[in-house]
């Protein structure tokens, strides 16, 4: 047993929901105690069960680790790729980028590049897009276990609408698709995600047969794009004009509540009320929406539609794997909106929020007795100014505030999965 001790904050109910004070616990001096990769108990100290200590100190904060529900693994090379809307911006940067994952040597670099960014950032879970390419994918994969990170992985499906070096059969997308699935879904930490880029670089065909790697793995995942862009929006019209954005993918089978479909700024009244009819969620990226010029996501008509909303840094588009930006650009986007969201609802997103989304609420997203210790040590000292705003922190509200807004990086002292720990920038001192 090991009991580590620090201030506590976890999320434990969703604050859209709930009064905000029934939806988090905090302990100014507490503990986590951790029993191989499971948390026995959380509380003040003054109640800490025997084991060996890991006193961590009143500047350390002991937080669930952050869920990031949409990123490109391939894209991270390209961060800050300027200028261009959603069409062009994949034309220019992101397609040349995908196609040099046909070399498995560059996959492997940037796998592990992306693994690095991920814990030290503080993202212990994450819902990924690889490439059209298997093996790339399947590095994708081995990396993720090497770190030890709870990853969701999908290669990505494109059968039209793309440049010819990222074009594949349908029948070969799909062969490839159901050979990573028997390898990797539910291994370890690790699933696997059916992922049709977006409506429009599949055909009927392709989108028919992702609907039937659902049917035949119905607890595999399902990942993809809606209503990103206006313009986005229109071209889907005209390819599938029988049909909304949201029914396309519905029309073959692939909403369900293991669906997770990125962006959703534009949808309509129809297409809300059939994503909560299929319990279909949605990964909101207020980062890339801002940076390409997207729109503002309508956070809470959303949430009243009865639709799970979580983060995503969207990296490349996104301009950073972090968190804390996810979430103060989320704060921003609302703010605008005329919407003022809370520390503890801005938390909830990052964390359980996320982990729900993904239908890993049960295993992870808060400290809660019984669940996987995948937590974070956050030091509140990490920078000068940080320091300074936290000293006059009057409560845990304003605490959480101070690390939303000016946390980075710097921030994540130490890191751990299932009991594990996954990084560290200072060592931790034990006594018995």
């Amino acid at each position: 047993m090991k009991i580590y001790r620090a201030r506590v904050f976890t999320p434990v109910a969703d604050p859209f929901t709930t009064d905000a004070d029934g939806s988090y616990v905090s302990h100014d001096d507490g503990f986590i105690a951790v029993d191989g990769s499971r948390i026995t108990s959380v509380g003040p100290w003054d109640g800490h069960p025997d084991g060996e200590i890991i006193d961590l100190g009143r500047q350390t904060l002991l937080t669930p680790g952050f869920v990031d529900t949409h990123l490109h693994a391939p894209q991270l090379e390209m961060i800050g790729s300027y200028g261009g809307h959603l069409l062009e911006w994949l034309n220019r940067y992101t397609f040349p980028t995908e196609a040099k994952f046909s070399d498995p040597g560059h996959a492997r670099k940037v796998a592990r590049a992306l693994c690095d960014e991920l814990v030290r950032h503080g993202t212990l879970c994450a819902l990924i897009f690889s490439t059209i390419h298997r093996e790339a994918t399947s590095i994708f994969f081995e990396e993720a276990e090497n770190y030890g990170l709870r990853a969701i992985i999908g290669k990505t499906m494109m059968d039209r609408n793309a440049p010819d070096y990222l074009l594949e059969s349908a029948k070969d997308s799909y062969d490839d698709s159901r050979a990573l699935i028997r390898q990797w879904h539910g291994r370890g930490l690790l699933r696997y995600a059916v992922t049709p880029r977006f409506a429009p670089t599949s055909t009927p065909e392709q989108l028919e047969l992702a609907g039937a790697l659902k049917r035949e793995f119905p607890d595999a995942y399902v990942q993809s794009h809606i209503s990103e862009n206006l313009n986005e929006v229109a071209w889907v019209r005209e390819l599938f004009p029988e049909a909304e954005y949201a029914d396309v993918y519905d029309r073959y089978g692939l909403l369900s509540d293991r669906t997770i479909l990125a962006h959703g700024v534009h949808l309509t009244e129809e297409e809300l009320e059939l994503l909560s009819r299929r319990a279909t969620r949605i990964a909101h990226c207020p980062n890339s929406n801002l940076f390409l010029g997207s729109g503002l996501f309508p956070l809470h008509r959303v949430i009243e539609s009865g639709i799970g909303v979580g983060l995503g840094s969207d990296i490349g588009a996104g301009t950073t794997p972090s968190m804390f930006t996810a979430m103060a650009d989320a704060y921003k986007v609302q703010q605008v909106q005329g919407v003022s969201l809370s520390p503890f609802q801005l938390w909830f997103l990052a964390t359980l929020g996320g982990a729900r989304v993904l239908s890993l609420g049960s295993e992870t997203g808060s400290l809660e007795s019984g669940k996987s210790a995948d937590f974070l040590a956050l030091d509140l000292r990490a920078t000068p100014l940080l320091a300074m705003r936290i000293e006059r922190a009057a409560s845990i509200e304003d605490l959480l505030a101070a690390l939303i807004f000016m946390g980075d990086d710097r921030a994540v002292r130490s890191a751990w999965i299932a009991g594990r720990q996954v990084w560290t920038a200072q060592p931790l001192n034990s006594t018995s």
